[in-house]
């Protein structure tokens, strides 16, 4: 089967994911593709420039998938498509939190590109969320975006994008993260490896660093990660109170670095606020890192539910932290969770991908 993937933002997670999949699926995939910036942009006219180049394509797909960057009801009108169409969830903003100094959320005007994440749902065939969190919360959330409509709420429209939905894990390059995971020398390093952004919860990731320090816990600190125009101001705080921790501050000069470093953390952990699958932590976790996740989000879903007591917490970061530091010989040593990840290798999980292809297809021939 042949496959054409619209992506509208190809960067970061995108482009790893796009790239994998294409590597491993047994169907030929092709891209569309836009840089990764302007994401609100993307959302507004990624559809327009896709259309315009999917007319002159002498690569004529069986299905077309598209992420959740742009309009597919839009692309599928000017496209005049008769393809079967199906959508990949990254994210979605009807449920991704929004900085408080955005200006569109200022001025109310947020709740669109919700709106265009919901038409692209109606007008796709077949709609893939990269974990059951993500599809539960998105559905949630849609309920309330629909119920403050003056009229026309379309309700039912739930149920018909709900019953063309499906979880399918994020798939990932992992098997090179668990190769040559180096032995700990005592004195446990930590990692950050998220977005430089407010919705990763940097200030309380770091202020429970800082006062660690303060009252003399050792510990070494790796930072990594994309880092924007507006980053938090706790990143620049951070890097000159821990400067005698930090092996290392700053973005990976590219994959290999990124991965060398992962696999130098022994702890990873975690304060976010949003995250709908959590790629960089089951990067580090297959790395050998030992995660602290808050009970939130997608975090218990991916931890296997007995072992919740040691990597899911219920207190603040500051204080599960402080724990594991005060008993890190031995939690170190009972640490094995690494098994437990090796699902989201693109190897295992592409077989899942390939058949949620072709239902799409032979679902659609059916109807046509």
């Amino acid at each position: 089967m042949k496959i054409l993937l619209l992506e509208a933002f190809f960067g970061g997670s995108h482009k790893l994911w796009a790239e994998g999949l294409q590597k491993f699926s047994a169907h030929e995939i092709k891209f569309l593709t836009m840089p990764a910036k302007h994401w609100k942009w993307r959302m507004h006219n990624a559809a327009i420039g896709f259309a315009k180049e999917f007319k002159k394509l002498t690569f004529y797909p069986d299905l077309i998938l598209a992420t959740d960057m742009m309009d597919l009801a839009l692309f599928k009108a000017l496209s005049k498509t008769d393809l079967p169409c199906a959508i990949y969830f990254h994210e979605n903003q009807l449920t991704y939190p929004w900085s408080p100094d955005d200006e569109d959320l200022k001025k109310d005007r947020d709740n669109h590109y919700g709106f265009t994440n919901y038409t692209s749902a109606l007008a796709a065939d077949a709609i893939f969320f990269n974990s059951q969190y993500h599809q539960n919360s998105f559905f949630k959330a849609l309920e309330n975006l629909l119920r403050k409509m003056p009229d026309q709420k379309n309700l039912e429209t739930i149920q018909a994008i709900t019953d063309k939905s499906k979880v399918l894990y994020l798939g990932m390059d992992l098997h090179t993260l668990a190769e040559g995971k180096r032995e700990s020398n005592g004195i446990p390093t930590i990692l950050w490896n998220h977005r430089w952004e407010y919705d990763k919860n940097p200030d309380e990731f770091f202020q429970a660093l800082i006062q660690l320090k303060g009252k003399g816990y050792k510990f070494k600190l790796i930072i990594l990660g994309e880092a924007f125009k507006k980053s938090p101001a706790i990143f620049e705080k951070a890097k000159q109170t821990l400067a005698d921790e930090i092996i290392h501050f700053g973005y990976a000069a590219d994959r290999a670095s990124y991965q060398s470093l992962v696999k130098q953390a022994d702890i990873l952990p975690v304060s976010s606020h949003q995250d709908f699958f959590g790629g960089s932590i089951v990067e580090a976790i297959s790395a050998g890192a030992y995660p602290l996740l808050p009970r939130r989000l997608t975090y218990p879903e991916l931890i296997p539910d007995t072992l919740h007591t040691n990597y899911i917490y219920d207190t603040s970061l500051l204080e599960a932290l402080e724990q594991l530091l005060k008993n890190w010989e031995l939690r170190a040593k009972e640490h094995d969770l690494e098994k437990y990840f090796k699902k989201y290798d693109w190897p295992m999980i592409i077989t899942a991908y390939d058949e949620a292809f072709e239902k799409t297809y032979a679902d659609y021939q059916t109807k046509v």
